[in-house]
């Protein structure tokens, strides 16, 4: 038995961060032919929910690019590998002498989940914490109110190419720390960060799905650096047209575009769905 794993950004996701009707009528042929997919993704549950909203996909998730798995059914994380308060301490430090506010993911004591941060000091960071506000299952809190024992999944942040780059060359000196970075596709003027713990990465958590779902094979799709480590594990990987050339060098193929369905026009010809 073989296991489809989909990236959502630049992967299963089109240009207005949804699922595609062509996209959805391909994952339902998938279901009725038996042939199991979930998702490993950067984005949280939170982010995540309305990309996916109205496609079925019952098996264990991926998020936070490893740091959680998550049963959909029970939306609770089974696996997590979280960030310490010396390790926060250093991002934040990192953070001090930019105007970028970092945002600060955590699960509570009651497994409900929040965002902490600064007062926004940019448009793009207003904008992003008036998406967090409203949501109705992620509750925004004030950086100062942090608990040292708080469970942190992951930090990320959105801002100039030069305060990204400046905080990811500080970051990436401490071998604790996962750090990715790139052009963020929906805002181009932007880039992103995320920030998580080194024992988290796609490729680990996908090891897992594998031997606890109980898989011979796995296929993997993707598009960015933070799919590497997956593409690594994977019995196949696909990257798309859009994808980085270091990921279409680690593939056994090069697909179509993200914006054009490339993965569910090639998953059609592949199981001759």
């Amino acid at each position: 038995m073989e296991l489809l794993v989909f990236d959502l950004d630049g992967t299963l996701l089109n240009g207005q961060q949804r699922i595609s009707e062509y996209t959805q009528e391909t994952l339902r042929r998938l279901s009725q032919r038996k042939i199991a997919y979930t998702v490993a993704t950067g984005r949280t549950i939170h982010a995540a929910r309305a990309c996916i909203q109205g496609s079925n996909f019952p098996l264990l998730h991926v998020y936070n690019n490893g740091v959680v798995i998550c049963n959909p059914d029970a939306q609770r994380y089974l696996h997590h590998n979280h960030l310490t308060a010396e390790e926060i301490d250093s991002v934040l430090t990192a953070f001090a002498a930019h105007t970028l506010t970092p945002f600060i993911f955590t699960v509570e004591p009651d497994d409900s989940h929040a965002v902490y941060h600064a007062p926004p000091e940019t448009d793009i960071c207003r904008q992003y914490v008036a998406q967090f506000e409203a949501s109705d299952s992620l509750q925004t809190k004030p950086l100062v109110s942090l608990h040292p024992d708080a469970q942190i999944t992951n930090i990320n942040a959105l801002g100039s190419q030069e305060e990204i780059a400046a905080i990811y060359q500080q970051l990436t000196e401490q071998s604790h720390l996962v750090v990715y970075t790139g052009g963020d596709m929906y805002s181009l003027q932007y880039h992103w960060l995320d920030i998580h713990h080194s024992a988290s990465n796609k490729g680990g958590a996908v090891n897992m799905l594998k031997q606890s779902l109980g898989y011979d094979r796995v296929i993997c799709f993707g598009d960015s650096d933070n799919d590497l480590s997956m593409f690594e594990v994977a019995d196949e990987a696909y990257a798309t047209e859009n994808a980085l050339t270091e990921l279409k060098d680690l593939a056994n193929g090069v697909i179509g575009h993200h914006h054009e369905d490339g993965v569910a026009r090639f998953l059609r010809e592949y199981y001759q769905l």
